[in-house]
């Protein structure tokens, strides 16, 4: 268990940390049990209070940006609303994807049955848009389902819209769903990965984000190699020097 955040970026109006997998942004109705938040945790780490800005789902690594002040939570708010932001992903998939592709693929809005009771419930699906680069494959001789063998791809995964789980969601789509994945991905290569490579997390980490900086104009880039815990399964697939150190 973790004490403490890495830092990734901080100045007088902002700080980004690197989120581990398995730490929800702030508390929820959804995982009432949990008693540690990225929120806090940063709050009580610089003694200052913290705006979150954006969010990472629970299983997702990475670069998380917090601002602040409520001003300049305000702006980031608005940034993000205007879509002026560059996002990458990382992430291990079932099967040998495209070399490159467009998702261009609406959802409709995920609605959970306790925080959103009071929510529109028939929402037209909204626009999704992800784009995604294949940075590596593998096959491993062991027979995962119905195939004599198990393939897996490494892709960069660049979202051009924020939907809920756009990005999960979208690989399913596209029948290549985010290893790890208990809700939207395959239950047989999870046990797998449980099983041969000890991994009990989804293999999505967020290791860019950048943005015309609110108060300064200039441009940030944050970045965030994938931790241990992903590097280890990576490198064990034998993807070594796909990683960026």
């Amino acid at each position: 268990m973790i004490n403490e955040l890495d830092i990734l970026y901080r100045d007088e109006w902002l700080v980004a940390v690197h989120k581990p997998a398995g730490l929800l942004v702030h508390r929820s109705m959804i995982d009432r049990h949990e008693t540690r938040f990225a929120m806090q945790m940063l709050r009580d780490q610089i003694g200052q209070h913290v705006f979150p800005v954006h969010r990472l789902d629970k299983p997702t690594s990475g670069v998380l940006l917090f601002a602040l002040n409520a001003d300049t939570a305000r702006k980031m708010g608005e940034v993000f609303s205007a879509r002026e932001t560059e996002k990458e992903y990382l992430a291990v998939v079932r099967g040998y994807t495209d070399e490159q592709g467009l998702i261009d693929y609406p959802l409709k809005e995920e609605l959970d049955k306790k925080s959103d009771k009071k929510a529109v419930q028939d929402k037209q699906a909204q626009e999704a848009v992800t784009e995604y680069n294949r940075l590596a494959t593998v096959e491993l001789p062991h027979a995962v389902g119905r195939y004599q063998t198990a393939r897996y791809s490494l892709v960069q995964l660049k979202p051009r819209t924020g939907r809920k789980h756009q990005l999960r969601r979208h690989m399913k789509h596209l029948f290549h769903p985010i290893v790890g994945d208990t809700t939207h991905g395959d239950g047989k290569q999870n046990t797998f990965f449980r099983e041969r490579f000890d991994c009990h997390r989804m293999l999505l980490a967020a290791t860019l984000l950048s943005f015309t900086h609110p108060e300064t104009g200039r441009t940030l880039r944050i970045t965030a190699p994938p931790d241990e815990s992903y590097s280890r399964i990576v490198h064990a697939l034998g993807c070594n020097g796909i990683l960026k150190e």
